[in-house]
């Protein structure tokens, strides 16, 4: 089930290789073709060495060894970490970390004044947490005439490496080129919270919220500010009192913040599903809503409850990859085969591509699916 509070994979039906079974410590060397439904899990990738190395060779002679995981990249060929990435067919291929950052840094000088180079550059060093020089690229890009959302960028970045007072001041950049976004004065909330002033960090937060009433994050941060000054009790209070504001009736967005807190605890769950309720009763028809307690209906595994919860709401399915997502899965887990074929083929002309490619991925797996069924009928009756 796709889930609100965190990212998770897409849990299509797997199917497994032909006639492969992995039990116990079996090691199996073969090429990638050979699993043609996705590497097992937990498999050891071996990868062919084209020129060893003399270090390597040393080592080799010496029989076993360990090695940290830096050393084992480098032993294998690659400059830095490897990373994933696709060429020019959209194939994957994996290359090191330093050899990606340094393409992307060409690429971006060849043209300087292109800034959506420097912001892919920018992006994949945040990604693999290479803050500084993800700081260094993201001035650049400011200097040279960049959005809010870049100053937005460089002040979250600043602030993760703890340069407080540039990021005070990124940021209120950021807050004055961008109004609209929550999110300038929610990372000055977290400013002001490393300075120890409290008072400026509550009322950052509270204008966050009321910047945009749907920003899950922003009552997130104020439930969970509330709730260590004065306890949760009083944190629910304040939630209850706030989202009852004129302003925020409406908003589903309280309530999904709040049933974050207890969805991942087995014991809490139940408490979840009570404030995402809340959030449906605000708003039968958010997309946000129905994802948050499809989720936890799925996770609870009640899966008749998200079939019923998400079955009126199927022309949102073709807009909402999640929401596809939840009401495939639970249909697919209760052997609901007629109408998972029905959904999948009024996604199939959706015009939205994840859905669409969903849809066509989902196809392939219960073809598979049902393939193997069939086979598996086929061979108890030869044996009877």
């Amino acid at each position: 089930m796709s889930d609100p509070n965190k990212s998770n994979g897409a849990g299509a039906p797997q199917a497994a290789g032909p006639s492969l079974t992995l039990t116990g410590g079996a090691a199996i060397v073969a090429p990638a073709s050979a699993f043609p439904n996705g590497l097992p899990p937990q498999a050891m990738v071996l990868l062919p060495i084209t020129k060893l190395t003399d270090e390597l060779t040393e080592m080799l002679a010496k029989g076993p060894v360990a090695v940290l995981q830096e050393q084992m990249w480098a032993l294998l060929g690659f400059n830095g970490p490897a990373v994933q990435v696709q060429d020019d067919q959209g194939r994957p291929v994996a290359i090191g970390l330093d050899d990606l950052v340094s393409s992307l840094q060409k690429h971006w000088d060849e043209e300087v004044d292109d800034l959506n180079r420097g912001r892919i550059l920018a992006q994949e060093l945040l990604k693999y947490t290479r803050l500084e020089q993800a700081e260094a690229v993201l001035a650049k890009i400011v200097a040279k005439g960049g959005t809010g959302e870049d100053w937005l960028a460089l002040g979250a970045v600043q602030l993760q490496q703890g340069k407080h007072d540039r990021a005070e001041g990124t940021l209120k950049g950021a807050q004055n080129l961008i109004p609209a976004s929550p999110y300038p004065s929610l990372h000055l909330a977290k400013v002001a919270h490393a300075k120890g002033d409290l008072a400026l960090e509550q009322e950052m937060a509270l204008r966050a919220i009321g910047i945009d009433t749907s920003a899950v994050d922003a009552w997130a941060y104020y439930f969970q500010l509330v709730k260590e000054a004065d306890g949760e009790e009083k944190a629910l209070k304040a939630i209850d009192e706030l989202a009852d504001a004129p302003a925020h009736a409406k908003s589903v967005a309280p309530y999904v913040a709040v049933q974050g807190f207890y969805a991942q605890d087995e014991e809490t769950r139940p408490k979840a599903i009570i404030f995402a309720h809340k959030a449906i009763e605000r708003n039968p028809d958010d997309p946000v809503g129905l994802l948050c307690l499809s989720a936890l209906y799925g996770a609870s595994g009640n899966l008749q409850a998200v079939i019923e919860l998400l079955a009126p709401h199927e022309g949102k399915m073709t807009r909402d990859v999640r929401l596809a997502n939840n009401y495939f899965e639970a249909l697919f887990q209760s052997r609901q085969l007629d109408k998972v074929k029905a959904l999948l083929n009024a996604l199939a002309g959706s015009p939205n591509r994840d859905v669409k490619q969903f849809a066509i991925e989902r196809s392939r797996a219960v073809a598979q699916f049902l393939q193997q069924q069939a086979a598996q009928m086929t061979a108890a009756t030869t044996r009877k």
